[in-house]
């Protein structure tokens, strides 16, 4: 039961159970600084601009290519999943180094 008697949500068990595996693994939790909130958001909107910058480059690109080779146009589509993926990516290092401290 919850704290106001109500039976506890499956998120809740679950959550629960998590808390507990990482205390007996040794895991500790802490809560983010404002300052790493903000740090965090500033990194996530300069990565969500990069990857709207090479949607808009991508998507010029393939208006010029219009009656072009299907093959050329794969081409380039694969080249943007590849930037976007290596953005992510990077995006994501640059917040979890954040997070650490």
């Amino acid at each position: 039961m919850g704290e106001n008697g109500a039976p506890k949500s499956a998120i809740e068990l679950a959550m629960e159970r998590l808390r507990k595996k990482d205390a007996e693994e040794g895991v500790t939790t802490r809560t983010l600084t404002d300052e790493e909130k903000a740090a965090i958001a500033e990194v996530r909107s300069l990565y969500d601009a990069k990857i709207a910058e090479q949607q808009i480059l991508q998507d010029a690109a393939l208006r010029r290519m219009y009656g072009v080779d299907p093959a050329e146009v794969e081409e380039v589509e694969r080249q943007f999943r590849r930037e976007k993926e290596r953005l992510a990516s990077e995006r994501d290092a640059k917040i979890e180094k954040i997070r650490r401290g």
